[in-house]
């Protein structure tokens, strides 16, 4: 028989149970707050990527250089200046008398509105002409008044004519001392011999309108005429004598007054503007100064001559 332990007995003593391991998450042997790391940084890849993928989507194609996205209207450039022309901004203010001349000047009977081939690139508004009659070397308009017979001899031959092609007008070729010249800026040129000490040396130019169009025939002559003013010295004056309608278009025939050292002087000058074949209305512009007199008469020939095809 075995003999049983007495509990009393110091030789009897108790093995405690060694303790329970800590408990672990169910991945594996990682602690919860690294998951919670890794899970933190899994969402804000995923934020990312979602937010870069929706930037591609609506981005278009406005991403290509010069275009636009889809709905945009990109801005029409800003109209600029012909050449030579010397800017003038419209004043706020008009004086009543100048917009009393602005409103003559689209009476029906007094204004030739371009033909349908011409009304591509035509000014919409009238902020051009408000500006012309704002400059001081412009005075206002003149009742409609024929041109009357210059003083001098008409140089013209027979029927020789010229004929512009790219404006597509036809005008007098003028007999000698007149000759053709280079014409560049212009289509066609006619000029004098120079005379000495003169600032300005008479010719007959045709080309497009260096100018806006405008919707009525004597608007874009006027806006012609203060063009006009570059070919001539510094600080040079329009004087009005004759404005009258043509076929087709406008005429304006004035006075170029300008000083030359310290003495008045002028030229005899005139504008024609005209519809034609070609997408822009035709100009003519004749210009003699008063050194030259005899020749004024040109002025009635070219003017008369002037045809549209």
């Amino acid at each position: 028989m075995t003999a049983e332990a007495d509990p009393s007995d110091p030789r009897r003593t108790s093995v405690p149970r060694p303790p329970k391991p800590p408990k672990r998450s169910r991945i594996g042997d990682l602690s919860m707050r690294v998951v919670y790391r890794v899970l933190a940084v899994a969402v804000v890849l995923v934020v990312a990527a979602a937010a870069v993928v929706a930037a591609l989507v609506f981005s278009g194609t406005s991403d290509r250089p010069g275009e636009v996205s889809s709905g945009q209207v990109a801005a029409p450039p800003a109209a600029t200046p012909s050449p030579g022309s010397s800017p003038v901004s419209a004043s706020p203010s008009v004086s009543p008398s100048a917009s009393a001349s602005v409103s003559a000047s689209t009476t029906p009977e007094a204004s030739a509105s371009p033909s349908p081939s011409t009304l591509e690139g035509v000014a919409r508004d009238r902020s051009a002409v408000v500006a012309a009659f704002a400059d001081p070397r412009v005075p206002e308009l003149p009742r409609d008044k024929k041109l009357a017979r210059l003083y001098g001899k008409a140089h013209h031959k027979g029927k020789r004519v010229l004929k512009d092609r790219r404006s597509g007008v036809w005008l007098a070729r003028l007999s000698k001392p007149w000759k053709i010249f280079g014409a560049s800026p212009f289509s066609t040129k006619q000029v004098l011999p120079k005379v000495k000490g003169a600032p300005v040396r008479a010719m007959v130019v045709s080309c497009p309108v260096p100018i806006q169009a405008q919707r009525h025939a004597k608007d874009t002559a006027l806006l012609a005429a203060r063009w006009t003013l570059n070919h001539h010295p510094e600080d040079s004056r329009i004087s009005w004598l004759a404005s009258q309608p043509i076929k087709k278009g406008w005429l304006l025939t004035y006075k170029v007054k300008y000083k030359v050292k310290g003495k008045a002087r002028f030229s005899v000058a005139a504008v024609a503007v005209t519809s034609s074949s070609a997408s822009r209305p035709a100009m003519v512009f004749v210009t003699i100064p008063d050194v030259q007199r005899p020749y004024w008469r040109d002025v009635n020939t070219v003017v008369s001559s002037i045809k549209p095809k």
